[in-house]
């Protein structure tokens, strides 16, 4: 078992990593926000696009979990979640694709659904990248 200053180094590189890639993520949609529409409307239309972001989102989950499967000490749980998340997420689009076009169809038919998850990619990755880079 590592010892907690090496969990804790796992923890700020994974923040590292995954915090400005949210981070630069939401500020694109808050500037781009009809052009992130259409990419999801195009992406959520194409079979292969759905398949191909599964097993990336699958294996990028995987290789989180495999090093930071924490559940306890603070903020490092968010990254544990993320990595799940991603898990959880690569399956559904391997195993029922047909489900993941039609909830993200209903999802992003509106306009707000762009800018809450803009918000939420900014709040998250701002958050990860200080804790971070941060001492």
């Amino acid at each position: 078992m590592p010892a907690k200053g090496q969990d804790m180094a796992t923890s700020r590189y994974l923040a590292k990593l995954i915090g400005p890639i949210f981070l630069t993520i939401g500020i694109g949609m808050l500037v781009n926000g009809p052009f992130y529409r259409d990419l999801i409307t195009e992406a959520v239309a194409s079979h292969v696009l759905i398949y191909l972001s599964g097993v990336l989102s699958l294996l990028a989950g995987l290789a989180v979990v495999m090093a930071h499967n924490r559940w306890s000490g603070g903020w490092p749980i968010i990254i544990t979640v993320l990595g799940w998340l991603m898990v959880i997420g690569g399956v559904i689009r391997i195993v029922v694709p047909q489900l993941v076009q039609t909830v993200a169809g209903t999802i992003y038919a509106g306009h707000a659904a762009i800018i809450v998850a803009a918000i939420l990619c900014v709040a998250l990755g701002g958050f990860l990248s200080f804790k971070g880079f941060s001492q």
